[in-house]
């Protein structure tokens, strides 16, 4: 069975001075910076910010794709991203990316089942596992 390749398509324009925007064909824009940027741009996002927010959504958006597919019910789910950039030669690369979940959940029966969604989280993240970059998780599961 093979699907249907589905495309993403983004326009990225300079603003003329220091950045630009990112839009998307029926999306808000998001406006962006060179990573070097001065305090007066300090409010815009760098694509760094963009590259570690993709993989970090992409892993929220899988744990809850196991969570409903399970029939589990959890309180809140909150995480973090870090991103490592390093200079590797003359260029730079984000060598690591640091991904801290929290999951709140109301009884101590849920949680095998919810670290097996988050397990399946981490596995089935295809920004995450498309990156060159390694990934580290870790995760908390709280009971309330």
């Amino acid at each position: 069975m093979t699907e249907e390749l589905k495309h993403y398509t983004v326009q990225v324009n300079w603003d003329h001075d220091k950045g630009g925007k990112v839009a998307a064909e029926g999306k808000q824009s998001i406006k962006m910076v060179r990573p070097k940027g001065d305090d007066s741009t300090s409010d815009m996002y760098a694509p760094e910010h963009l590259f570690v927010a993709s993989a970090t959504a992409c892993f929220m958006n899988s744990f809850i794709y196991f969570t409903r597919r399970m029939h589990i019910e959890f309180k809140s789910f909150e995480c973090e991203g870090t991103g490592i950039l390093e200079q590797i030669g003359k260029s730079f690369e984000v060598t690591k990316i640091e991904i801290k979940s929290r999951v709140v959940i109301d009884s101590e029966e849920l949680r095998s089942k919810i670290k097996r969604a988050i397990y399946l989280g981490h596995k089935y993240c295809f920004i995450g596992n498309s990156m060159k970059a390694s990934i580290a998780y870790e995760d908390e599961i709280v009971v309330v």
